[in-house]
C-alpha cells in the first residue's frame, strides 16, 4: 500500500522519484526543510521505504544510498530516444531564437533610455542658447576692440608661464645628469634599460620643451608689436 502523500513517507517517496538520483539521507533532509522534516524523521522515512521495496538502496561501509526504483519507469527504445534528441534540438534551437530576440529588446531598450526626454532636450537648449549669446557678446567686445584682458593678468600669466617653463628646464637638465651618471658605466642596453624602468622622455609622449619655449618668445613678440 502506497504512503499518503501528505505524510512523511509519501512526501520522502515522491522526492526520491521526482530527482531519480542517488542521495543520502542528509541530501533528502536537506531538500525536504521547506515541509518541516527533521533529518531523523527523513532517515526512517528512507529506511521504511528501503525495506517494504518501495526505492532501492545500497550500503557503502556505513553510508547508504537510496534510488527511486527503475523498473517504475518507461524506458525509451531506440526510436523513442532519437526522437527525443530532434525535439531537444529543436527546443535548444528555439531557446537560442528567444535569447537573441531578448538581447535586442534589451538594446532597444538602453538606447531609449539613453534619449533626452523633451524636459531635458528644453533644458539643454536654453543652456546652448546662452552659451551662444555671451559668445556673440564676447565676439563683439573683441571686433570692437576692448581688451578682455587686463595688461596686469597678461602679466601675470606670462609670468606664470614662464616659470613653469624654467621649472621644466631645470628638471630636465637635473634628470639628465643623474640619468648619465647612472647609465655611464651600465652595460645594458639604454633603450631596453629606459622601458624596464618605465622612463618617458618628453618625445615618447608627444611635447617639446623647444616648441614650448618658441611659443613663449612668439607671444612677446607679438605684443610688443
Amino acid at each position: 500500500m502506497a504512503p499518503k502523500t501528505d505524510s512523511a513517507e509519501g512526501i520522502v517517496l515522491n522526492f526520491v522519484n521526482e530527482q531519480n538520483r542517488p542521495l543520502n539521507s542528509q541530501n533528502a533532509a536537506d531538500s525536504l526543510q521547506k515541509f518541516n522534516l527533521k533529518k531523523a524523521a527523513v532517515q526512517k522515512a528512507l529506511d521504511s521505504l528501503a525495506d517494504s521495496g518501495k526505492i532501492s538502496f545500497k550500503e557503502y561501509g556505513k553510508q547508504k544510498i537510496y534510488m527511486a526504483r527503475q523498473d517504475q519507469f518507461d524506458i525509451p527504445n531506440n526510436e523513442e530516444l532519437n526522437q527525443m534528441k530532434q525535439d531537444n534540438a529543436k527546443l535548444q534551437e528555439q531557446l537560442g531564437e528567444q535569447k537573441k530576440a531578448i538581447l535586442e529588446v534589451e538594446g532597444e531598450m538602453k538606447a531609449l533610455q539613453s534619449n533626452l526626454t523633451l524636459e531635458e532636450i528644453q533644458t539643454k537648449k536654453t543652456k546652448l542658447e546662452n552659451e551662444v549669446t555671451q559668445m556673440e557678446e564676447k565676439l563683439i567686445q573683441l571686433r570692437q576692440g576692448v581688451t578682455l584682458v587686463s595688461p596686469e593678468e597678461r602679466k601675470a600669466v606670462e609670468k606664470l608661464y614662464v616659470d613653469m617653463i624654467n621649472q621644466w628646464r631645470r628638471r630636465k637638465r637635473m634628470f639628465k645628469d643623474v640619468w648619465d651618471a647612472i647609465t655611464e658605466n651600465s652595460p645594458k642596453n639604454l633603450k631596453e634599460f629606459k622601458e624596464e624602468l618605465g622612463v618617458e622622455y618628453d618625445e615618447d609622449v608627444g611635447v617639446s620643451l623647444q616648441s614650448f619655449g618658441d611659443l613663449m618668445q612668439s607671444g612677446r613678440k607679438r605684443a610688443r608689436f
